[in-house]
């Protein structure tokens, strides 16, 4: 007999104080990783586990458009780091001066050092030409697959696993090398490794690059512009 929707409603409890202290903690010391990391190979119940909590995201109209390739091959890494290399460069040309050998300076090897590589995509087909909650804004398939890398990098921090978020490449580049369609979109080309150490800040703000905006300098109240207590 099949269960009604309302058979499968469970109390909505919040969770015990140390439980609630563990999410915060996770979401406040998760760090993009560019080069700490350590060559001890990840094992597969631990990569099944994030594979399995980026899986859990929310997805606009439940449509799940994310694909996961969990890339070990090193001549497949080599050719993707060969396309890192040469669009980093570009980048590097695009600022100026002090920022220019700022950029430069930033060790970003993780896609050689890392022992696993993961590159998450969405498919705007996956649920058909219309979707439920995509009707007025296309974007909601990738914006749901965001989602899903931010799931994954939360389970690694408590995991103890770091993560690099690669977004320097041309995207053809990268799926040549895969064998991706062109109808599917590549969302993240993320490292992952054990790690050490990580920075007590983000690593950009350890650096100078920029700092953290205060928040009430970012939120409002009922319109834009209009400052909370005004």
């Amino acid at each position: 007999m099949q269960m009604e929707p309302q058979d499968r409603l469970v109390r909505a409890e919040a969770f015990s104080p140390d439980e609630r202290a563990a999410v915060y903690r996770v979401i406040e010391t998760r760090r993009d990783v560019r080069d700490q990391f350590l060559p001890t190979p990840l094992p597969d119940d631990v990569i099944a586990r994030l594979l399995a909590a980026a899986h859990s995201a929310p997805s606009v109209g439940f449509m799940q458009p994310w694909n996961f390739i969990v890339v070990r091959d090193e001549d497949r890494r080599r050719k993707v780091f060969e396309a890192f290399q040469r669009a980093n460069e570009e980048a590097a040309l695009m600022f100026e001066g002090a920022a220019r050998d700022t950029y430069r300076s930033l060790k970003l090897e993780g896609i050689r050092k890392a022992p696993v590589s993961l590159c998450i995509t969405c498919d705007p087909t996956r649920a058909g030409k219309v979707v439920l909650g995509r009707t007025h804004n296309p974007r909601m398939d990738a914006f749901s697959t965001v989602c899903a890398v931010q799931n994954l990098w939360l389970a690694a921090r408590a995991e103890g696993v770091g993560v690099g978020w690669v977004s320097i490449f041309h995207e053809q580049d990268v799926k040549a090398v895969l064998g991706i369609p062109d109808h599917i979109e590549i969302i993240a080309w993320l490292c992952l490794g054990y790690v050490d150490q990580l920075y007590v800040e983000p690593e950009l703000a350890v650096r100078g690059w920029r700092q953290r905006v205060p928040l009430d300098e970012l939120v409002f109240a009922d319109a834009w512009g209009i400052k909370q207590g005004a």
